[in-house]
């Protein structure tokens, strides 16, 4: 495990750009117009926690989000709903006709886009790296995405969608952000606030140390940044990434956005070499440590969470899974930390 103390918390990286915004309020009126839409359970693991030898874990259950099974669902899906619900119609289920958004996706980014799509009467294009799973895909076209292979890895699709909407006239409507491209993708993190939102109200004292997998980094900065706006310096939060994509550390070590490389990782969902330039701006003020989990940590994790019952893939037990991997917290520590996603074949 590497680890490394963030030299820019509290204050932000030295050069000043987006964060990702902090209140909930309107995501939720949003989402109470939406008849899928119910929180989902916070979980205190007792026998758990026991194990990992600190005093609670509490779990935020995704696996049933929205009937798509992942955190995932309120991000794209809330981002296409507030441009609905910006036009002048009537029917909201035609208030998108004739739009197309593209993506790349990892998996579960691309069903939140194709639901979101679907709902309002939009068209999805989901570009799939070689590495994602074909169980993916077929998710994907179950609710009604254009599926297209592209790349050989995550960022090489993301380009290979963003060069087709260039060309196409589609809405581009990525997870992560970069210079000149950040409007949508606020929003898409600001749907992630609901999940953080929901944790804050059903936690019954405030947590010591909340731990959050990441990948380009907008799940782990949406919910920081909430925690800050509720708990204050409090408590620590631990931002956890596969060895294999430490996009997030780099960024922090460097003090801005960089690309890094390395293997494919079993940690699909988090298998991403480039952080978001918002993701990384916001965790650079909010969150304490930044750490790295091995592969073989994570599939550990993620056996450990189905042998309590909570069924998850590595990438879903990832935050937790820094215990596993050697994370020394207190024995009085009280640990808030996301199940984001359910299992592949689940």
């Amino acid at each position: 495990m590497q680890r490394i103390q963030n030299p820019w918390r509290g204050d932000g990286l030295p050069v000043a750009g987006q964060a990702p915004l902090a209140h909930a309020a309107d995501v939720t009126a949003l989402l109470s117009k939406c008849p899928a839409h119910a929180p989902t359970p916070l979980r205190d693991v007792q026998s758990l926690a026991a194990e990992l030898g600190v005093a609670r874990i509490h779990l935020k259950d995704e696996r049933a989000r929205m009937g798509l099974g992942s955190f995932k669902a309120l991000g794209a899906a809330h981002a296409i709903a507030r441009e609905a619900a910006a036009g002048k119609t009537d029917d909201m289920r035609q208030a998108l006709q004739g739009r197309v958004y593209i993506t790349a996706s990892a998996g579960n980014h691309g069903l939140s886009v194709a639901a979101g799509a679907w709902l309002f009467g939009a068209r999805a294009v989901i570009y799939l790296s070689d590495t994602v799973p074909e169980a993916f895909a077929e998710r994907l076209r179950a609710k009604g995405a254009d599926v297209v292979r592209a790349g050989a890895d995550y960022e090489a699709s993301m380009q290979a969608a963003a060069d087709a909407a260039q060309a196409q006239g589609w809405t581009l409507l990525s997870d992560s952000s970069w210079p000149g491209y950040t409007e949508l993708p606020l929003r898409v993190m600001e749907g992630y606030l609901q999940l953080a939102a929901e944790a804050a109200a059903q936690i019954d004292t405030a947590p010591s140390h909340i731990l959050l997998q990441a990948g380009v980094g907008g799940l782990a900065a949406a919910v920081a940044a909430h925690a800050r706006h509720v708990w204050g310096d409090g408590p620590q939060i631990i931002v956890v990434e596969p060895q294999a994509a430490p996009a997030l550390m780099e960024g922090i070590r460097a003090g801005h956005v960089v690309d890094t490389s390395g293997p494919a990782s079993c940690m699909g969902r988090l298998d991403c070499k480039t952080a978001s330039m918002i993701a990384l701006n916001g965790l650079a003020r909010d969150a304490d440590v930044f750490v790295t989990i091995s592969e073989s940590d994570a599939r550990r994790g993620a056996n450990l969470l189905a042998a309590h019952g909570l069924l998850t893939t590595p990438s879903g037990g990832a935050g937790l899974a820094a215990l596993v991997a050697g994370l020394e917290l207190p024995a009085d520590a009280h640990v808030l930390a996301i199940l984001s996603e359910g299992p592949e074949d689940g």
